[in-house]
């Protein structure tokens, strides 16, 4: 496994990350143990959740990991702030002072430590004035139950305001990156290039798609064939980002390579990108990114690879 400082800070993660957001309810605790251990084992040491995964269970579950299959000091534990509540009719994270401060506190009592090593606060609401998000990031830094904060899904423009107005560094922004959804490169990979901020894509998978699981057919164990799931799946299964995925399936056969780590390969290397968040809904899915080898593609094919995927 691979390790890289996140943007110009200090901060070291390992190149891939454990996402937790099907613990408590595809991944049960046992499930969870094994993937924490495989992934520790392997070098990993990111890990990344949220106080609104299965309302605070995946949390739980990994307090109740920490200590018993690994130590808390082996972790870079990435906690995303701000309780889960309705706007608009869509159920988000709340970035207010308090919806954060709270998510805060009630996630370092889930996981069982007094601080986390990035703290992210969620995509902003117009509602929610700016300097009320950055005052809790300020001090969740200041008294050290932070180690380091940054943003979550914001747009450039949003990137780089908070980083000018806050009067603390900004380490991280969390975005979704992959070869079907390459919408970061427009503001935000040039506003974190400019400002040293550093990416930790969610996603590079494409949400499973580019693992080539769902050509021609949906498995009946996968995410897309689940009424939980299936919206955040479908999107990626027709049209443009299907041609991308028989693109990518192309080069992995000739490169003799698995899909997926055709796909990760080249995320991992795009410019600011520090770690690749997977989350895994099984141990074997989990074992296949893990084998992944996390050097750069071959130029042609990486170039190759951009032009079929490039948005405009």
């Amino acid at each position: 496994m691979e390790w890289q400082n996140v943007g110009s800070s200090g901060l070291t993660v390992s190149r891939v990350g454990l996402g937790t957001m099907t613990w408590g309810q595809d991944a049960d605790e046992e499930t969870a143990r094994e993937q924490l251990r495989l992934f520790t084992e392997a070098g990993g040491t990111l890990v990344g959740t949220a106080a609104r995964y299965s309302d605070g269970r995946a949390e739980a579950i990994l307090g109740d990991l920490i200590g018993d299959t690994v130590a808390r000091s082996e972790l870079v534990l990435a906690v995303q702030g701000g309780s889960a509540r309705h706007h608009g009719g869509v159920r988000r994270a709340d970035g207010s002072r308090k919806g954060l401060l709270d998510s805060l506190d009630a996630s370092l009592a889930r996981l069982g430590t007094d601080h986390v090593d990035l703290w992210l606060a969620p995509a902003r609401l117009d509602a929610v004035p700016l300097d009320e998000t950055l005052g809790a990031l300020e001090l969740a830094y200041r008294t050290g139950r932070a180690r380091y904060v940054g943003v979550s899904n914001h747009a450039g423009w949003e990137l780089a305001l908070a980083s000018a107005t806050a009067g603390f560094p900004l380490t991280a922004h969390e975005a979704e990156y992959s070869l079907l959804n390459r919408t970061v490169e427009r503001e935000a990979t040039p506003a974190a290039q400019a400002l040293g901020v550093g990416l930790v894509a969610w996603a590079p998978l494409g949400r499973g798609v580019l693992t080539g699981k769902y050509r021609g057919q949906t498995p009946s164990d996968s995410r897309a064939a689940s009424d939980l799931w299936a919206p955040y799946v479908e999107p990626y299964l027709g049209g443009r980002p299907h041609r991308i995925t028989e693109a990518l399936v192309t080069a992995a056969k000739g490169l003799d390579l698995a899909p997926l780590e055709v796909a990760l390969r080249w995320v991992l290397h795009r410019p600011t990108v520090a770690a690749a968040m997977t989350g895994a809904r099984t141990s074997h899915q989990l074992k296949d990114v893990l084998s992944a080898a996390q050097s750069p593609l071959p130029p042609q094919i990486s170039a190759v690879l951009d032009e079929v995927s490039a948005q405009f």
